[in-house]
């Protein structure tokens, strides 16, 4: 019998924290490496759309992932200044029918919390920054700020879209600044009069600009993230505070009811959009990436965290499928989860563009074409995202897994 590999993850966000609960599931010795003193994540919303979800299914995690999970009736795209309805799509029911799970919005901190119940406390070590990582093939090692260093079978950097990890692999690259700034924040849905917002997922798209807002927290918060093109700042951080003045002057002459959420947070917190080129390789001796360390996105499809729980379920399965032979498992890894990832990155980046037409010609023609789309042409997504949603991970790791038995 193959003696069971030790992987040690760097990085508890969701990829990270789902990759461990998944090789845990399988009885793989795995230790996760946090440079932060506590596992925890920003006052934001997620998007699980019907892939990931189907992911946590096939991880037994059906019922903690709905209980944290919102289920919108429909999917409402708006125009900025009058709020009219362009498009709607109906979710509720229809996306399991269509897809075999339904699309959830949850908060973050939610997620993490789920994830991180399902590991037992001695996984975790927390206040350890990596600083840098070396590889083999037959092996790997981390290095900490404290001095320390830790050997495993394989190393896997889910620590971000600065990953060190992926510096120390590949080299120093830098983030590309998309020219957009976001503001988001969260308000109780009882503080406005009943109907007021739709606890509906809703876009509203405007020229250089657009917003989205959708319920967390079982549907009592409403969870807002404005996004705006412009170059006058360009901090990452998800946790820089704001003042409300920005987003009520950048979105004045918007539709009312949604200035009045905009208006309604405790707090505002800004960070400028960056993504990543997609990489050739995620591979290097036994280490390799998941998540926003290898393929780091824009938002605007929905599917940056989607695409890292993916990641996280199907490495995780190659390696309990195949523990005598990583190497072909990170090549197998490699193979299947590149392609879709960087369709992704470039369809997340399209989107963007799209949603912040300046013309009103050719916002008109938008309109129309996703009003008839969604109404006539059979696509239950409403945003081209079929073969996104129809994508079940369990099932591509088994083929995956297939393949690396045939050799």
């Amino acid at each position: 019998m193959p003696r069971k590999p030790k992987v040690a993850i760097i990085g508890a966000g969701i990829g990270g924290l789902t990759a461990a609960v998944a090789l845990n599931r399988r009885d793989i010795d795995v230790e996760v490496y946090e440079q932060s003193p506590h596992i925890a994540e920003i006052g934001a919303g997620v998007s699980l759309s019907p892939n990931a979800v189907k992911a946590f299914r096939a991880l037994g995690l059906d019922a903690p992932i709905a209980a944290i999970g919102f289920e919108s009736d429909n999917q409402l795209v708006r125009a900025w200044n009058s709020g009219d309805v362009i498009s709607k799509v109906f979710r509720k029911g229809v996306y399991e029918k269509e897809f075999g799970a339904p699309y959830l919005s949850a908060h973050r901190a939610d997620l993490v919390d789920v994830l991180r119940r399902q590991l037992p406390n001695h996984v975790f070590h927390l206040g350890a920054r990596c600083v840098g990582v070396e590889t083999s093939d037959t092996g790997a090692q981390a290095r900490f700020a404290d001095g320390a260093v830790i050997e495993a079978d394989l190393i896997v950097g889910a620590d971000g879209i600065r990953s060190v990890v992926r510096q120390s692999l590949f080299g120093k690259d830098m983030p590309r600044f998309t020219g957009s700034v976001c503001w988001r924040g969260l308000v109780p849905l009882d503080a406005f009069p009943a109907g007021l917002i739709s606890t509906d997922l809703t876009l509203y798209m405007g020229p250089h600009s657009h917003v989205i807002h959708f319920m967390v927290r079982g549907g009592k918060l409403v969870n807002f993230v404005a996004h705006v093109e412009t170059n006058a700042w360009t901090e990452e951080s998800w946790t820089q505070e704001c003042d409300r003045s920005e987003v009520m002057k950048t979105f004045a002459g918007w539709h009312e009811p949604l200035l009045q959420l905009l208006g309604s947070s405790e707090r505002y917190y800004k960070w400028a959009l960056y993504d990543r080129e997609p990489l050739d390789r995620w591979n290097k001796g036994r280490a390799t990436l998941l998540g926003d360390s290898a393929h780091a996105m824009l938002p605007h499809i929905g599917q940056g965290a989607c695409m890292a729980i993916e990641d996280g379920y199907m490495l995780a399965d190659l390696i309990a499928q195949s523990p005598d032979d990583l190497t072909e498992a990170l090549r197998q890894y490699e193979q299947h989860r590149m392609p879709r990832t960087r369709r992704a990155v470039l369809e997340a980046r399209a989107r963007g563009k799209e949603m912040h037409l300046t013309s009103k010609w050719a916002q008109i023609k938008r309109n129309i074409r996703l009003a008839w789309q969604h109404q006539f042409g059979g696509d239950k997504t409403g945003l081209k995202l079929t073969d996104f949603y129809e994508y079940d991970v369990a099932a591509a790791s088994r083929l995956a897994a297939t393949q690396i038995k045939a050799l």
